[in-house]
């Protein structure tokens, strides 16, 4: 059975990062909490289930710390949670918190998919929803879930509310990449890092979100994932280890690829039965592949298979000539291609077929 994947506002529990929620939880109790956080990481590991959970608490506490046990006053707690039937967690979890506002990427009906930027009119709402009287007594919180998908006039909207911010407000960021937000975000926000989870904890988590998958799958796709369950789940809704074996199967032929099933694995993650997420998957898997030949290259030996027959193929790949730069260069034009294909809207079935032909030319 398919488990139901849990959204970041409704998710009662957070792996992993229990350094991070201690350094919230002692900020809290200071008195003397940032108004601003930047929780940075790579995607899928829990930056905006984290943001959530702290809001929550926050929500339900109510007040600005917990005094250490001291004189009387409660002691501080150990973790951020809060149960799940607790009203707070039932109003977030619904969207339905006055005191709560979440800005993110939007759906654009006419593309059919998620907007690559946060628009600068959900950035613009971010200052009214602070600065406005609380709907209920405590803490006014805004989560920018992705905020490095902020584009310049985008992020110049919050930049006053970092200089002056009201009273009892937080403002609390998500970034993939915080380098990408503007130096003068970055300078006002207290910076929080989390790091990719253990193998292990990706491999639990997986397990109870997706009991059809057996171990090997599992194995594979905690390879796959490098610390995140949220990159699991999706290579695993995608089929990518599917996706990846039939990739492998044609760049075993190199030189020489067959241009019928160049053409028919280019319809197959394309085409009009195919998803919109067989072709982003696909081009990452590409994309990633590459990068990690020519790693294994540079070490001079392949590591442990994520699929069947990767072995051979990458291990013929690595023999020849000038390999280290033979493969760097795929992988620099291969990303550059699938990056300008978003872009400039190009036919995704011609750029699937274009970068497979780079492939098989690199390889003679």
């Amino acid at each position: 059975m398919t488990g139901d994947r849990i959204a970041p506002r409704a998710n009662p529990g957070l792996l992993g990062h229990g350094a991070a929620e201690r350094v919230l939880i002692d900020a809290w109790a200071s008195g003397r909490l940032a108004h601003a956080w930047l929780i940075g990481g790579p995607a899928g590991i829990g930056k905006a289930t984290l943001a959530f959970r702290f809001a929550r608490f926050l929500l339900a506490r109510g007040d600005f710390g917990g005094g250490g046990g001291l004189f009387g006053a409660p002691p501080v707690p150990d973790t951020l949670a809060v149960a799940p039937d607790h009203p707070v967690f039932l109003r977030v979890a619904a969207g339905g918190h006055g005191n709560l506002l979440t800005v993110e990427r939007t759906f654009d009906e006419k593309r059919g998919r998620l907007r690559q930027d946060i628009l600068v009119e959900d950035a613009r709402r971010i200052g009214p929803f602070l600065r406005q009287t609380a709907n209920e007594e405590g803490w006014r919180i805004v989560v920018v879930d992705g905020a490095d998908a902020m584009n310049a006039s985008s992020q110049n909207a919050i930049l006053k509310l970092l200089e002056e911010p009201p009273s009892r407000a937080l403002l609390l960021l998500t970034a993939h990449n915080p380098g990408g937000l503007l130096p003068t975000i970055r300078s006002r926000c207290r910076r929080l890092r989390l790091d990719p989870l253990p193998d292990t904890t990706v491999d639990l988590l997986l397990a109870g979100m997706r009991s059809d998958l057996d171990d090997a799958q599992r194995a594979a796709l905690v390879r796959l994932s490098e610390g995140s369950v949220g990159r699991a789940l999706e290579l695993a809704e995608a089929d990518a280890l599917t996706l990846l074996s039939e990739f492998l199967a044609i760049v075993a032929t190199a030189p020489g690829i067959d241009p019928r099933a160049v053409q028919a694995f280019a319809e197959r993650v394309t085409g009009r039965r195919s998803t919109e997420a067989a072709y982003e998957t696909t081009t990452a898997l590409i994309v990633w592949w590459f990068a990690r030949l020519a790693r294994q290259t540079a070490m001079g030996a392949p590591g442990p298979e994520v699929v069947a027959g990767e072995g051979p193929v990458m291990g013929r790949l690595m023999a020849l000539p000038r390999g280290l730069e033979r493969w760097l260069d795929v992988w620099e034009k291969v990303a550059r291609l699938f990056s300008r294909a978003d872009s400039a809207n190009l036919d995704r079935k011609q750029v699937v077929m274009t970068a497979l032909g780079m492939i098989d030319a690199a390889a003679a």
